[in-house]
């Protein structure tokens, strides 16, 4: 299994590794080439072409998918796909279609760009016992589904995302963590105005919502205190309450805290 997100680079390296199958009928030839990818970076072939590792950059394959195309499709309701990623909540994304899910899934990371972790990424899963063993052993996670029996799996997720029919559902046991508020009004009119905005690319979106991130990251920082040896600093209770947020951003302050693990245990 690759360490990195890079799908346009696998399926091209893939192309050329069958190519040279068709031609030698041999594991040993591919073996040969997937060694020389793997220790330099490159393979070449006038017959079966050349691979260059570097020409895949992975900030442009964190960049692929559409966010201005998420929003359309859920536009104050994208607040709550943000909300459950920064506190690295279960995604599950059910759609009939393969294709949908993995250009829907692919995308949503994007939305928490400060960590750029696309680890958390599970596209296509089936719902036998290995999979679901392996999936819940993950804390957080955006999974995949084609099976709509999905939807009758609550242990699987706090927020499933109907992609087919466009909607979106907070499981009950994590409503109290996802409490919206003023604050979360305001992060879903920036994703929505920025997103809507013809003159900006998905890009320039990504980093307006990123900006708007590093503010309440920068909140929170404010509030924490520092720990002993070389720990993180972690939220010191009281200096939050002395702030007076209204409850709802208290509230989201306190689970991101958690989720950043900057909680005393």
């Amino acid at each position: 299994m690759a360490k990195d997100f890079n799908p346009e680079k696998y399926a091209a390296f893939t192309r050329i590794l069958c190519r040279i199958y068709l031609k030698h009928g041999s594991p040993v030839k591919m073996m040969e080439s997937y060694i020389a990818v793997l220790t330099k970076g490159i393979c070449q072939s006038e017959e079966n072409g050349s691979f260059l590792s570097k020409d895949f950059d992975a900030r442009k394959a964190y960049l692929a998918g559409s966010i201005k195309d998420i929003v359309s499709q859920f536009g104050m309701e994208t607040v709550i796909l943000y909300t459950a990623l920064m506190l690295k909540k279960r995604i599950v994304v059910y759609h009939p279609r393969i294709e949908a899910i993995q250009e829907f899934t692919r995308t949503l990371p994007a939305l928490v760009w400060h960590r750029q972790d696309w680890s958390i990424l599970h596209s296509y899963v089936h719902l036998n016992e290995e999979e679901v063993e392996a999936l819940k052993a993950c804390t957080g996670y955006i999974a995949g589904f084609t099976d709509s029996e999905v939807n009758s799996r609550p242990d699987l997720y706090d927020v499933y995302v109907n992609l087919a029919d466009s909607e979106i559902t907070v499981s009950p046991l994590v409503k109290e963590a996802m409490t919206m508020g003023k604050l979360h009004k305001e992060i879903g009119q920036l994703i929505v105005q920025s997103a809507e905005d013809p003159e900006k690319s998905d890009s320039q979106v990504i980093k307006e919502i990123s900006l708007k991130t590093k503010e309440i990251l920068a909140t929170l920082a404010s509030l924490t205190e520092a720990s002993d040896g070389n720990e993180k600093p972690t939220l010191n209770s009281e200096a939050l309450k002395q702030k007076r947020f209204p409850p709802a951003t208290e509230n989201f302050l306190f689970h991101l805290a958690a989720a950043e693990q900057m909680l005393k245990i």
